[in-house]
């Protein structure tokens, strides 16, 4: 860990690809610590393990995207420079976990990913503004979302909810309309930025 932040610190990159499971603190590591520090590198973390732990740890860490390392090498390039320009970049399956991360639970549910060590975790301004804006949503548009953030068409969200393709367009675009985003790819990067 030591030499990869003495390294960031010397090099000061835009963007960090980052392996997630490195021996001596691992990559959460290095992206708090490098974050604590106040540098401006952007980090795009790699990895086999899909795990919504790691991912969650990461994300609130302050990496601005996890990919698994089954990516294509295209989609690689096309991450990394999405994360310099800012965007926050998940493998589809993924994105689907960030949401279910800041989403707020439902009366006598418990988010296992709003808390780390038994403790709340607080809440910032933008996180609060989602979950307003998450609460607005039906239970059936919060399904539909998270399906949508994962990477299903339409037509596998139909199979999977028991609902025709016409009413899971009619939910996308309830939520298009409530979230303020102009289109699913659009939406999906609202859902991984948060």
């Amino acid at each position: 860990m030591r030499e990869a932040t003495t390294q960031i610190a010397d090099l000061t990159p835009d963007v960090v690809l980052l392996d997630v499971h490195m021996p001596d603190g691992g990559g959460l590591a290095i992206v708090q610590h490098c974050i604590t520090a106040g540098y401006s590198t952007r980090f795009l973390c790699l990895s086999v393990s899909d795990a919504a732990e790691d991912v969650i740890a990461l994300i609130r860490a302050g990496a601005r995207g996890y990919v698994t390392k089954t990516i294509e090498s295209r989609e690689l390039v096309s991450a990394i420079g999405r994360v310099h320009s800012g965007d926050a970049v998940f493998s589809p399956k993924l994105a689907g976990y960030v949401l279910d991360a800041f989403s707020t639970p439902t009366s006598g549910q418990s988010n296992q990913y709003m808390a780390g060590a038994g403790e709340p975790v607080a809440a910032s301004e933008e996180d609060e503004e989602k979950r307003l804006v998450l609460d607005e949503l039906t239970r059936r548009e919060k399904e539909v979302l998270r399906l949508l953030a994962r990477g299903y068409t339409y037509r596998e969200m139909a199979e999977r909810l028991f609902i025709s393709v016409k009413t899971v367009e009619t939910h996308v675009s309830n939520i298009l309309r409530k979230t303020q985003q102009s289109n699913r790819h659009a939406l999906t990067r609202w859902v991984g930025d948060r």
